[in-house]
């Protein structure tokens, strides 16, 4: 558009044109309407009518027309969503500093409050689990709980303080730690002694991992490596046998987080005791003990206060009259269903390969260790079925007639692998927070709020192998398909979610019922678990990068109050045991120090490079996905056969597969490889294979079928892939032509 002279002089038929800078052409369109920066808003004062209050508020609309004349219209708004991020930020980050406990700001997760436990309650949970030994950490305890004293902890020894207070490093108002009164401890420097130093040693019978110094050098939050933390582990743990490099010495001795407790106990010195924590957190309104907790909606606080047994009393393992302890029974657990295949059978083996079960000794005393137990509970038939009389008498039926299961019925083995049948009415019966009201739910299958109902008429679900057994048609293939039929994941797109959401309650309730540690059936046992067994903690493990948990490892005492609390909770909270939910229990009742969320590397440590993390400095062997377990990448597929069980995540106490269900272990010879004494069940397994091999060429049309003596022949790949290295290595140890991983040879 050009103007005339008259025009550019500034008069146009009488009148002025308004006059825009360069910079804001933009403000043309706001000529005579400039907004002020500041508005008035009066608010009606109750019980006064003649009265207003009025307000003067920064005025949208002028913050609006500023950012357009200076940035334009993209850019303005832009710039104006910052700014009230930035506003609405420091606005929280304000609050969350200055702000007391009776201030509650709400949350954005989007996640409903699941409490329903008053803060007295959560106080005598910390005090019944500290009292019982089960808290043996020096880490402090949470400030929102408002204990009221000084909790004394048997688990710690009394804590020396050569300093002054004055001297001290400051902890905090409101920091409360325990107060240790136990034994004293020895931490020790465990290495091969020659000339026995081509294996490592055994753990020292009732030596304990602290897992304070695990998580020094372990945790993800404070960016140590998985590679780090597991140097950690086996050189402080002696799998190193010998093989150890130059390193300082200040760092060697930090590397020490085993220790034995000593017979002795030495009365805590009151005097020199650091007594900075206050003996009334004062933040906690004392008009409401329960400020700031959050109760679930709709749902009425747990009354009466919640009921426990009397604390246990903890003992030392040098005051045992027996090496185990009957309060903390050693007992593996594994939830399983459907037919017995390779992946059970490999975990069981895991198990006779790494822990002390003394099959390398003629007749087992239990003098001087504790001889740790496998309980692999067997779910007959589908998660919602119900079982029949005769279910456990058609178990060991069926697992005498499995190739895969059928070897650890030998009488070798009675002493250390029992199979339990599960039944999850006699299961859910036998938990007293449970018993009287679980059957009130609409359904067992609820995992992370997504509820799966089983309508009454699919309450007695036809197994798998009556289904077979029918006339064969497609009707019986389609409901054995069925989410409410499926036994066992066969298949990444048939997955059996029913049996996955009922063992996230099985766990708990197994180890809640009998103690012990669960194992998720897709875990593979690396090195003996006597330090972890030690540790009288509750412990499960992280979700990789998230502060949450993952229960694939999860570790309760026996009828414990951390126990009745999650089994209370779930209640009312539809019997969730996803462990998100898990995760939000445990935090909005600032409990997550009762369940130790242990770094990853110590039992899943190919996690954190899966999902893109630590990819600069990868731990040994580097996997970018979980399928690498089982099609190990030629690039790296070197290393599985020529580095063998020690090169695969050494110094981890186990490996966490996830799923593949359905890819076996050793394709070439996916059949139980364990010798003369067990021929039978081979060639039942090969026998089998040839016939599904034939089924399926007669069915897709192939003419000519490979003769019998042509498929016995093994067809090995050239590189051996991890699972099949681990695979065989396990089987020669049964074979008796290699001892376990610390050199002590199977004994028939």
């Amino acid at each position: 558009m050009s103007f005339s002279k008259r025009q550019r002089s500034g008069s146009y038929k009488g009148r002025s044109l308004p006059h825009y800078s360069s910079q804001s052409a933009v403000q043309e369109k706001f000529h005579g309407r400039i907004s002020p920066w500041f508005i008035s808003v009066s608010l009606a004062i109750p019980g006064l009518r003649t009265r207003r209050l009025r307000l003067w508020l920064l005025n949208p609309r002028r913050m609006h027309q500023c950012t357009v004349s200076r940035f334009g219209r993209k850019r303005g708004f832009a710039v104006l969503v910052f700014a009230f991020a930035a506003l609405v930020f420091t606005t929280f980050a304000l609050a969350k500093r200055f702000a007391t406990e009776e201030k509650t700001w709400p949350a954005f997760t989007g996640d409903p409050p699941t409490l329903v436990f008053r803060r007295e309650d959560l106080h005598r949970i910390w005090s019944w689990e500290v009292a019982s030994g089960h808290y043996p950490s020096r880490r402090s305890l949470p400030e929102q709980l408002g204990l009221r004293s000084v909790l004394n902890n048997p688990a710690l020894p009394p804590r020396r303080t050569a300093l002054p207070t004055r001297f001290r490093a400051p902890s905090g108002p409101n920091t409360v730690t325990t107060r240790g009164v136990g034994p004293k401890r020895a931490y020790l420097d465990i290495q091969s002694q020659p000339p026995h130093v081509a294996y490592p040693p055994r753990p020292v019978p009732g030596s304990i991992a602290d897992l304070d110094i695990v998580m020094e050098h372990c945790d993800f939050s404070e960016k140590k490596y998985v590679r780090d933390c597991l140097e950690v582990l086996r050189m402080g743990g002696g799998l190193d046998n010998g093989k150890r490099l130059r390193r300082n010495h200040k760092k060697m001795n930090d590397w020490k987080y085993i220790y034995l407790e000593l017979n002795e106990t030495t009365p805590p010195d009151t005097s020199a005791m650091d007594q900075s924590g206050p003996a009334l957190i004062t933040s906690i309104a004392r008009e409401d003990p329960d400020s700031g907790l959050i109760k679930k909606r709709g749902v009425e606080w747990e009354v009466p206060p919640i009921a426990l047994p009397e604390t246990q009393t903890y003992r030392p393992y040098p005051s045992l009259p027996e090496p185990c302890d009957s309060e903390n029974p050693r007992i593996f657990h594994m939830f399983w269903t459907g037919p017995f295949t390779d992946k059970p059978y490999l975990a069981l083996l895991s198990f006779l390969f790494t822990q002390n079960t003394g099959l390398h000794l003629p007749e087992y005393q239990e003098t001087a260790a504790c001889r740790p137990k496998f309980w692999l509970w067997i779910n007959p038939g589908p998660a919602a079925a119900v079982p029949n009389p005769s279910a456990t008498r058609d178990m060991f039926a069926q697992l005498k007639s499995s190739p895969w299961a059928a070897p650890f019925l030998h009488p070798r083995f009675k002493d250390v692998i029992q199979f339990k049948l599960w039944n999850t009415t006699e299961q859910l019966d036998g938990v007293p927070e449970l018993a009287k009201e679980w059957r009130t739910r609409e359904s067992l299958f609820n995992s992370g709020g997504h509820v799966i109902s089983v309508p009454p008429k699919k309450e007695k679900v036809e197994s798998a192998d009556s289904a077979e057994l029918s006339n064969g048609t497609e009707k019986a293939k389609a409901d054995e398909d069925d989410i409410l039929n499926r036994t066992g994941s066969k298949s990444s797109t048939s997955y059996d979610r029913l049996s996955v959401i009922l063992s996230d309650m099985a766990r708990f309730i197994l180890c809640h019922r009998f103690g012990g540690i669960y194992l998720d059936a897709d875990t593979l046992l690396l090195r003996d678990w006597e330090e972890l067994w030690g540790w009288k903690g509750a412990f499960a493990y992280r979700w990789s990068r998230l502060e949450k948990y993952n229960t694939a490892v999860l570790h309760l005492n026996k009828g414990s109050a951390l126990g009745t609390f999650l089994f209370r909770t779930a209640l009312k909270n539809d019997l969730d045991f996803h462990p998100m939910t898990v995760s939000r229990y445990l935090k909005e009742a600032h409990l997550e120090g009762l369940l130790l969320r242990l770094p990853d590397a110590l039992f899943d440590s190919a996690w954190l490079s899966t999902e893109y993390y630590q990819r600069d400095r990868p731990p040994q062997p580097f996997f970018t996905d979980f399928g690498d377990f089982f099609d190990t990448p030629l690039a790296n597929s070197a290393a599985p056969h020529a580095l063998g069980f020690d090169g695969f995540f050494k110094g981890a106490f186990s490996y966490h597969f996830h799923n593949y269900w359905w890819k076996p272990f050793d394709p070439a010879r996916n059949w139980p490889d364990l010798g003369p004494r067990f021929i039978a069940g081979e060639e039942a397994a090969r026998a089998n294979i040839r016939a599904a091999a034939k089924a399926a060429a007669v069915a897709e049309g192939k003419v000519e079928v490979a003769s019998d003596e042509d498929e016995d022949e093994d067809e090995d790949q050239r590189d051996l892939d991890w699972s099949t290295v681990l695979k065989r290595t396990f089987e020669s140890y049964i074979r008796g032509e290699r001892p376990t991983m610390y050199g002590e040879w199977l004994e028939w």
